[in-house]
């Protein structure tokens, strides 16, 4: 393969699963400095496609749902763009159809669903035991492709991944505490109680109990964030919350998703379920304690975030996914422990 070929990746599901993918962006890009890596996205994605140091194009999947002329110009895309390979991260029928009709000669999927008959390239992975973080499945893609090619792989991405500028994230904290009366020395501790349609959470009495126990040296602020259609959670959690005493708020960010990010990077740290906001925090190397089924498929193991193992812990009941089982208290306790004391 020439040094200089083009390269598209594509993950196209949830906001947390293209995080997860941020490592495998950036190994291919640095083991394969002269290629153009462009990825195809969802438009809720987009905006952070466009700022990662790996990519150099996004294209926009118009979704499942789009109508078939929108599906066919994709593929018309695609084969204008004379893609050399197509590293698929997570198929679909759709998908793999479209890369088979934009006429892209190398295409590598994982070897699972109908949709692998598109790719003349799989890999066998079985995610759904659940043996590895999901976001090493997408390395091992990565990782199977340079070898196939007899390019060594570069060396593992010391984190963050994902990286704001320090002044703009100063400032951004300070007008958060400026805004809201916070107290200098407080910690803000960022609550994302809604799951976005992702594996089973918390419900709003567990997280207000959970917020009620935790303890922090100097004082905290709990920030209560909400995604699209969460606001109203939020804001009755946050009164929920005052009612008990507890100094709380709720962020309902009306300046878009990066803002939102900017934010996160200075948490002190972000608690929530198996959501793509804690994988953004993930990404951002922020402390994250993290609520998960015990069920393999959604398991801790398999989606634990980017973070550094010292800054990032995993909450799960007994076992299933009956998250009224998960002891609350004990988790408020450790996650004091670890990042407020």
């Amino acid at each position: 393969m020439r040094p200089d070929a083009r390269i598209l990746m594509i993950r196209n599901d949830k906001l947390g699963d293209f995080m997860l993918a941020w490592p495998a962006f950036s190994l291919l890009k640095r083991s394969l400095p002269e290629a153009r890596l462009s990825v195809l996205v969802p438009a809720y994605t987009e905006p952070l496609a466009r700022i990662s140091p790996w990519i150099d194009e996004v294209l926009k999947d118009p979704g499942p749902s789009a109508p078939r002329a929108e599906q066919l110009a994709l593929a018309r895309q695609m084969r204008e763009r004379d893609f050399d390979v197509v590293i698929t991260l997570f198929s679909s029928f759709r998908v793999g159809f479209l890369c088979r009709l934009a006429g892209i000669p190398y295409r590598l999927a994982p070897a699972t669903k109908l949709a692998q008959v598109f790719y003349n390239q799989r890999l066998r992975q079985r995610r759904s035991r659940s043996i590895k973080p999901e976001y090493q499945y997408n390395l091992d893609l990565v990782r199977h492709f340079l070898e196939q090619q007899g390019v060594s792989a570069a060396e593992e991405l010391q984190r963050p991944y994902l990286r704001f500028e320090p002044g703009e994230v100063a400032a951004s904290r300070r007008a958060l505490m400026a805004e809201h009366g916070i107290p200098a020395e407080h910690r803000l501790v960022f609550l994302h109680p809604g799951s976005g349609g992702s594996a089973n959470n918390l419900d709003p009495a567990q997280y207000a109990r959970l917020a009620a126990g935790l303890r922090s040296r100097h004082g905290h602020t709990v920030v209560i964030s909400a995604g699209p259609g969460e606001e109203e959670l939020a804001r009755q959690l946050t009164q929920r919350l005052r009612a008990q005493g507890v100094a709380s708020l709720a962020y309902l960010s009306r300046q878009g998703l990066l803002a939102f990010c900017r934010q996160l990077q200075g948490a002190d740290v972000f608690i929530s379920g198996s959501t793509g906001p804690l994988h953004i925090a993930g990404a951002l190397d922020r402390p994250t304690a993290g609520f998960y089924p015990a069920s393999r498929v959604n398991s801790s193991l398999r989606w634990q975030t980017l973070s550094a193992p010292e800054r990032r812990l995993a909450f799960s009941p007994p076992e299933g996914d009956d998250m009224r089982r998960v002891d609350v208290d004990a988790a408020a306790a450790l996650i004091s422990e670890r990042f407020l004391l």
